[in-house]
C-alpha cells in the first residue's frame, strides 16, 4: 500500500510540477501581451459599425451592459436587438434604453424564424440584413464595456488582412460560491490560456463571444451565420474559420466584463460541463493537455498521497506560487479585475472543482442549455 501511495504521489508532484511550468508560461504570456498593448501605435481608423445582440430573457445587470454601448465614445455606429419571442421581457429595457437614449440609433429587429438549434444564431442571421454597415460587432446581451471600446476593438482592423477581432473578458460576479469560482477561473485561468494559445500558435485562431467583431464580406467568405445555426459553439467556430480562410484574427486592446448568474452548484456544473465538452470536441488534443491546469490540486493530492515525502511538500510550494504569480499577472495585471485578489484563497476549491469537470467531461457528449438536453457531435447541437 505504501508504495502503491509514493507511486501515486510522485505522478501527481510530476503533474504538478508541469502546471507549474504552465502557469510560468502564463506570467509570460500576460507580460508580453501587456507590453505589446502599451507599445502599440492606435491607428486611425473608425468606420461605421453595426452592433449586433441577440436577445432571450433578461441577464443580471442587463440595463448597465445596454447602456454601456450607448455612452461609447465613438463616431458612427447603431446598436440593434434581435428577438423571437415578441413579449420577451428584455423588450422593455430596449424601449427603456430607446427612450433615454434618443439620440442613438437603437433599434429591434423580430426575428420569427427558427433556422437551427443554436437560437442566438438564428436571430443573429436574421438581424445580419437589416445592418446598414459593411462592419459587424456581435457581443452577448451581459456585456458591459468601457466607453473606449468600440474606438479599441474597430482600430484593430488596421492591422494588415484582419478578418477578424475579439477581446479578453472578465467575469462579475454574483454572491452564490458558484458564481465567485466561475468568475476566479475566467480571471486567473481560462484568459491565460487565451495568451498562451496565442503566442504558442503564432496568433489567435478562434474568437470568444464576448466579441466578435467582423464585415460581411468575411461573413459571405466563410459561409455566411447561417452555416452556424446547429453549433454550440459559434463564437470559435467563427474564429477558426476566419483563420482557415486566411484572415488574421486580432486580440484587441479592450476588456469587457461579463455579468455571472447566481448559479447553484447544479447550474454551476451543467454550464461548465457544456463549455468543457465543446473545448474537448472542437480541440482535443489541446483539452486533453488542460490536465496540468490543475497543477494546485495535483500539488495538494501529493502531499495527501506522502505527507512525509519532503519531495511533495516542494512540489507543492513550486505550484503554488506559479499559480498565485499568473493569477494576479492575468487577474490584475492584464485584466483589471478588482476582485481577484480578494479571492485567491478559493483558487484550490476552484483548481479541484475544474478537475472533476474535466474529467466528468469524458463520460459523454451530452449538454444541457437553458433547459434543454443535447447531444454534441462534431461541434453540432443533436436534439436527445
Amino acid at each position: 500500500m505504501h508504495s502503491v501511495l509514493t507511486v501515486i504521489a510522485a505522478v501527481c508532484a510530476l503533474l504538478a510540477l508541469a502546471g507549474a511550468a504552465y502557469f510560468g508560461l502564463c506570467v509570460w504570456a500576460a507580460r508580453r501581451f501587456r507590453r505589446q498593448r502599451s507599445a502599440a501605435v492606435l491607428a486611425d481608423y473608425a468606420p461605421p459599425v453595426s452592433l449586433l445582440k441577440s436577445l432571450k430573457g433578461l441577464d443580471p445587470h442587463m440595463y448597465a451592459a445596454f447602456r454601456s454601448h450607448c455612452l461609447q465614445e465613438y463616431g458612427e455606429f447603431e446598436l440593434l436587438f434581435g428577438v423571437s419571442d415578441p413579449n420577451d421581457p428584455a423588450l422593455q429595457l430596449v424601449a427603456r434604453l430607446q427612450q433615454e437614449f434618443s439620440n442613438r440609433a437603437v433599434r429591434i429587429v423580430p426575428c420569427p424564424k427558427s433556422l437551427g438549434l443554436n437560437g442566438k444564431v438564428s436571430t443573429l442571421a436574421q438581424m445580419l440584413p437589416q445592418a446598414r454597415y459593411e462592419h459587424i460587432l456581435i457581443n452577448d446581451s451581459d456585456i458591459v464595456a468601457g466607453p473606449n471600446y468600440l474606438g479599441r476593438v474597430m482600430r484593430a482592423f488596421a492591422g494588415e488582412r484582419v478578418g477578424m477581432v475579439t477581446t479578453l473578458y472578465r467575469g462579475l460576479p454574483g454572491r452564490s460560491l458558484p458564481s465567485k469560482l466561475e468568475a476566479l477561473g475566467l480571471s486567473t485561468d481560462f484568459m491565460g490560456g487565451v495568451l498562451v494559445a496565442r503566442e504558442m500558435e503564432g496568433g489567435v485562431r478562434f474568437a470568444l463571444g464576448a466579441t466578435i467583431a467582423t464585415t460581411k464580406s468575411v461573413l459571405r467568405e466563410i459561409g455566411g451565420l447561417e452555416a452556424l445555426v446547429d453549433y454550440l459553439g459559434d463564437d470559435y467556430e467563427l474564429g477558426a474559420r476566419t483563420a482557415a480562410a486566411g484572415y488574421q484574427v486580432e486580440l484587441a486592446d479592450a476588456v469587457v466584463e461579463t455579468a455571472l448568474p447566481d448559479y447553484t452548484w447544479r447550474e454551476y456544473w451543467a454550464h461548465q460541463m457544456r463549455w468543457a465538452r465543446n473545448v474537448r470536441d472542437r480541440r482535443r488534443a489541446q483539452y486533453f493537455g488542460l490536465i496540468v491546469t490543475f497543477g494546485l490540486a495535483w500539488g495538494i493530492l501529493a502531499v495527501l498521497a506522502a505527507p512525509l515525502a519532503w519531495w511533495t511538500w516542494a512540489a507543492l510550494a513550486v505550484i503554488a506560487e506559479l499559480r498565485v504569480a499568473a493569477a494576479i499577472a492575468i487577474g490584475r495585471g492584464v485584466l483589471a479585475d478588482p476582485g481577484v485578489l480578494g479571492d485567491l484563497w478559493l483558487l484550490p476549491l476552484r483548481d479541484f472543482a475544474a478537475l472533476a469537470v474535466w474529467l466528468g467531461s469524458f463520460g459523454g457528449n451530452e449538454i444541457e442549455w437553458r433547459g434543454l438536453k443535447f447531444r454534441l457531435r462534431d461541434g453540432k447541437l443533436e436534439r436527445m
